[in-house]
């Protein structure tokens, strides 16, 4: 299993998240050895949902007015309706998620997860999945939606729902190891006293 030792993973959540799809993935993450930050716009703790039921609430570790993408070294976005609804109308939200990209790190989403990319305006050209009801939003900004458990596309690596977290969980740890390992490369050659290669 590829190892995310010395990983830093923000995972961007506001109420009403789908408790699994955030609780499961950092768990994976944490178990590959990254080191996980809930980053939020509420504050203190952040309330979770199984489907249509309240769940658990989640300690936030990072208020999303003091978050800098610059800290991270990938992004994980959960699901749940009223999550991604919430944050996808929050400037300081949009910024955040579009800055993984703007720098080339990896970046998971499930579900509803991908609303959030829309306006962060990062799925032009790009193929992903989610929650089916997503598809003509998805489509609509510019990406080819496919259906299945797991897609992978430059980086980001999208699901449907919580039965497809396991397989969202390999190819998330195995893009984030592959993301982090080619930064790491790319740091080493820009260095002073290393070559360097042009880009």
């Amino acid at each position: 299993m590829a190892t995310l030792s010395g990983m830093k993973v923000a995972i961007l959540a506001a109420e009403g998240f789908e408790q699994a799809e955030l609780t499961e993935p950092r768990k994976a993450l944490q178990d590959a050895g990254a080191e996980t930050r809930v980053v939020s716009p509420a504050k203190g703790e952040v309330q979770g949902w199984k489907h249509f039921d309240k769940g658990e609430r989640i300690t936030v570790d990072v208020p999303l007015e003091q978050a800098d993408a610059a800290d991270y070294d990938a992004l994980l976005l959960p699901g749940g309706v009223a999550n991604p609804d919430q944050l996808r109308t929050m400037p300081q939200a949009v910024q955040f998620v579009r800055a993984f990209f703007e720098t080339g790190k990896p970046v998971a989403a499930i579900c509803h997860g991908p609303w959030t990319l829309i306006d962060a305006g990062v799925v032009r050209g790009r193929t992903l999945t989610s929650w089916p009801s997503l598809k003509t939003d998805l489509v609509n900004a510019g990406a080819r939606w496919v259906d299945q458990e797991v897609c992978v596309d430059h980086g980001l690596v999208s699901s449907r729902k919580p039965a497809d977290i396991p397989a969202f969980n390999r190819k998330m740890i195995e893009e984030f190891a592959g993301g982090h390992q080619a930064r790491r490369t790319a740091g080493a050659q820009t260095s002073p006293g290393a070559s360097s290669r042009p880009h």
